[in-house]
């Protein structure tokens, strides 16, 4: 039985028009996410094999794609969930975001100051990549973290609670070679409740990273 399997999407493709076309969803979610579940159970299955026959040649070509495929699987399952077509502007806590926004103020000084932080570190990934606003268990601080392909440039213990999909195949079609204009339409989507679940969550799993006994 595969261990990761594909979410379904927690709406229809055409919901997050006109920002995202429903054609870029279909094919986001049904091949390129479908893509990475398969890969990870794949790979998994290949260690599995490696350890049965005590054949390690190929160790360290197989950790690179767990990592790649379970990173993609993990983040696109956060994606789906930030975006919804009611969402946008900025969280309030008549919206019950209250906390989220409280913690971005302290964090990054203003919302503006961390919309634009989130905004340029997802549009100048070179190559494909993401934008992640995370929450940092060390400190109790939320960070902005700048993920190349589906891994890189994250603290360790870090958990993400916002995610903007930077790779070409999340707005090519729609957007051509425009990715700063994606990622500015992105904030129009982005699902303040989720998210603030997400950082609620977080919190109260702040101490699962033991720095010292």
């Amino acid at each position: 039985m595969a261990t990761y399997t594909l979410p379904e999407l927690p709406y229809d493709y055409a919901a997050l028009e006109p920002v995202i076309n429903p054609q870029i969803i279909e094919l986001h979610h049904d091949k390129h996410h479908a893509a990475y579940v398969k890969g990870a159970n794949d790979t998994l299955e290949q260690l599995e094999e490696a350890r049965d026959k005590e054949a390690w040649g190929a160790i360290n070509g197989l950790q690179k794609n767990l990592a790649f495929h379970l990173s993609g699987h993990i983040l696109h399952s956060i994606y789906w969930h930030n975006m919804t077509g009611d969402g946008g502007g900025e969280p309030l806590a008549a919206d019950g975001a209250g906390d989220l926004a409280d913690a971005i103020t302290e964090s990054f000084g203003s919302y503006a100051g961390f919309k634009s932080q989130l905004t340029k570190a997802a549009a100048t990934t070179q190559g494909s990549g993401w934008g992640v606003l995370a929450y940092e268990p060390v400190s109790g601080r939320l960070i902005v973290e700048q993920v190349y392909d589906h891994q890189g440039n994250v603290g360790q213990g870090s958990v993400p609670i916002l995610v903007f999909d930077a790779w070409e195949h999340a707005f090519y079609l729609q957007y051509r070679n425009q990715k700063v204009d994606f990622i500015e339409a992105m904030w129009r989507v982005v699902n303040w409740q989720d998210v603030a679940k997400r950082y609620a969550a977080a919190k109260e799993r702040g101490d699962v990273l033991l720095l010292a006994p």
